[in-house]
């Protein structure tokens, strides 16, 4: 079983349709790549690339890299992904956790062996050149066999490594094709490399973003809009924090469907896309690292018992837990096991904090609390280490969000009573304090920012906030 075989069978399929295109224009067809992925793979195969052996990509995200991925994969090779948010720290703690045999670097990063110590004494050296020997042989693997390790944000504590076998990503694009399947020839914006992987699957065109993957906050709605409508991109897969810059923009996106998750979506989020992109459909998915997806839910199908739920101290509505995945709630805290739901971390570290085992299955602890209604549908309150008081954090800021003149707002974990940190028009803070009380005893504080986490700018870094307002 290999992840590409799907890949290689569209390719042949449609081989001159374009697979992914850069914000520059460069694009690559499937044919154009599965050639390409073949052409490395002789070439690293020569330098002693094999079945099992680590490679660590240092490369910036075009099409070169989804190229190396699919040589890569032909090879049976386990590709090592440092976490873009942490940088050159990241980096390094990559290349210490894992011990790669080789390192792959493209462009400018070429420097990068040469000045990370923990990159010196990695025997192979790997650059993007390919053989005119290639050929089409791909390494048979298990269905356990390690395709990819991955790290998480490291938002709450040192980032864990999470090791993808190919029945793990199997079973995951699966899960993820079924919301991107269509009866039409779409082209989708993705900000999120498993969707790209996915739609290698599917035949799907893949736009890569026009703004940078570490500094969502920044992008620019006007340059985004109108580089949807130069691509004639028809569907977006993008962070919450892309979707709330879109809906401050006075230009109308034309997009038939909204895909958005890696943070909380917020009613008011909800709301704003709902009145900015009328014709759209908007589906939010929940998910983490270690389990994705986990629930999703479309905007259109929120009842107002929902709507009015939420607005009153509910927390946030997930939607309803996807049919391969198994949820159970213990002590608050949402627990899920399922073939894409990670089973144990890098060499076993942050297992007894995050792993559990219930029947004989490995379930995964996500820190999110969390309940289940009496119709099957999972609510949100927040992370379990941000609890104020009595209340989980969703519980208060969903309902503050809705405020008049609120433009963030955050629970203060470990406070009491809890404080709300809220930036916004200080004007209403008479009318937020006296809405705070229905909620129960908050004190209210005024910041001028809300701090978010550097991975997709759309959670609060709770432990910046805890600074900021001591």
């Amino acid at each position: 079983m290999n992840l590409i075989g799907q890949f290689l069978e569209i390719a042949k399929l449609h081989p001159d349709k374009d697979a992914v295109i850069e914000s520059n224009g460069k694009s690559v067809s499937f044919g154009e790549l599965a050639n390409h992925s073949a052409g490395l793979a002789e070439n690293w195969r020569s330098k002693g690339i094999g079945k099992g052996d680590r490679v660590l990509l240092a490369m910036p995200i075009g099409t070169d890299l989804y190229a190396a991925i699919a040589a890569l994969w032909r090879l049976g090779a386990t590709i090592v992904f440092p976490e873009p948010a942490m940088g050159y720290s990241g980096l390094r703690h990559a290349a210490r956790m894992t011990r790669p045999k080789a390192v792959l670097t493209f462009g400018w990063y070429r420097i990068l062996p040469f000045i990370v110590p923990e990159l010196w004494n990695v025997p192979v050296k790997l650059y993007p050149s390919h053989s005119s020997l290639a050929s089409d042989a791909i390494q048979n693997v298990e269905v356990g066999h390690p395709a990819l390790i991955s790290f998480t944000s490291g938002s709450t504590g040192e980032p864990k490594g999470i090791i993808r076998s190919h029945g793990f990503l199997a079973a995951q694009n699966a899960c993820v094709s079924q919301m991107l399947v269509s009866d039409k020839d779409e082209i989708d914006l993705v900000a999120f490399p498993v969707f790209v992987i996915a739609n290698l699957g599917l035949g799907v065109t893949s736009v890569l973003p026009n703004w940078k993957l570490t500094q969502h906050d920044k992008a620019d709605a006007s340059a985004i809009i109108e580089y949807l409508k130069k691509m004639g991109i028809t569907r977006a897969l993008i962070p919450p924090s892309i979707c709330e810059i879109l809906t401050e923009s006075k230009a109308k996106p034309l997009l038939k469907t909204v895909f958005t998750g890696g943070g909380p979506i917020f009613p008011d989020l909800i709301r704003k896309l709902e009145a900015t992109l009328p014709k759209t459909t908007v589906m939010a998915v929940y998910g983490s690292t270690e389990a994705e997806p986990i629930a999703h839910l479309l905007a259109s199908e929120i009842s107002e018992k929902d709507w009015n739920a939420m607005e009153t101290g509910s927390g946030l509505l997930a939607g309803e837990p996807i049919p391969e995945i198994e949820i159970n709630i213990m002590d608050d805290e949402i627990v899920v096991t399922g073939d894409h739901v990670n089973k144990s971390y890098l060499d076993g570290i942050g297992n007894k904090d995050n792993k559990i085992e219930i029947g004989g299955k490995i379930w995964h602890r996500t820190g999110d609390a969390g309940r289940l209604d009496e119709n099957g549908k999972l609510w949100l309150r927040g992370r379990l280490s941000a609890k104020a008081g009595d209340y989980f954090p969703f519980e208060i800021e969903v309902a503050a969000r809705c405020w008049e003149g609120v433009s963030n707002v955050a629970l203060v974990p470990d406070t009491n009573p809890p404080c709300l940190a809220i930036a916004g028009d200080n004007r209403f803070l008479r009318d937020w304090e006296q809405k705070a009380e229905k909620l129960g005893k908050i004190e209210i504080r005024l910041v001028p920012e809300i701090p978010m986490d550097r991975r997709h700018h759309s959670k609060v870094d709770y432990g910046r906030l805890g600074e900021l307002v001591r």
